[in-house]
């Protein structure tokens, strides 16, 4: 009787996989925030056009604002 033995790294979950990531994001210093933000404040970034107005009520594009 012989028993195969794998060398490859065994399947990660999605959960684990998850984990893996958020614990490499925290070593490099990275953090997640959830913010809160007034039509107003939306407005003084397009005002300062670091946001255009036609993307003002994409998330992705307010997300990605570089101040």
């Amino acid at each position: 009787m012989t028993i195969a033995v794998s060398a490859t790294e065994p399947t990660r979950s999605a959960a684990a996989e998850r984990m893996r990531a958020y614990r490499e994001r925290r070593r490099n210093g990275m953090r997640c925030l959830t913010i809160e933000l007034r039509e107003t404040e939306i407005d003084e970034l397009v005002r300062r056009k670091l946001l255009k107005p036609e993307t003002r009520n994409d998330l992705d594009a307010v997300r990605d604002v570089q101040l």
